[in-house]
């Protein structure tokens, strides 16, 4: 299955855009909004992390049935030394992910 979601963008006058991707971001409130699949048909939601921040907070999404999604609000700690902008290998901890929480 591909990572790459299906997009449809529409203008005010109606005019709509299909394109795909991988991960795409919308700016509200000044804030990166991340989207992004996160593996077995879930999708995660992120906020870009800026300086001074302690934590981040991710939602995740999953399928439950027709019509039915559960919603998972993750808070993850800011590392220190994290000067990069990988997203530490795209591994979303939750019940199925085999860690010690």
């Amino acid at each position: 299955m591909s990572d790459a979601l299906q997009l449809i963008l529409e203008d005010t006058d109606g005019t709509q855009l299909e394109t795909s991707c991988t991960r795409f971001a919308v700016i509200w409130q000044g804030k990166e909004i991340w989207i992004q699949q996160a593996g077995n048909g879930q999708l995660l939601i992120g906020v870009d992390v800026e300086e001074g921040d302690s934590e981040y907070a991710n939602l995740l999404m999953r399928p439950l049935a027709t019509n039915l999604v559960s919603l998972q609000l993750e808070m993850e700690p800011v590392e220190a030394d994290d000067d990069d902008d990988d997203d530490d290998d795209g591994h979303v901890h939750g019940p199925d992910c085999n860690h010690d929480h």
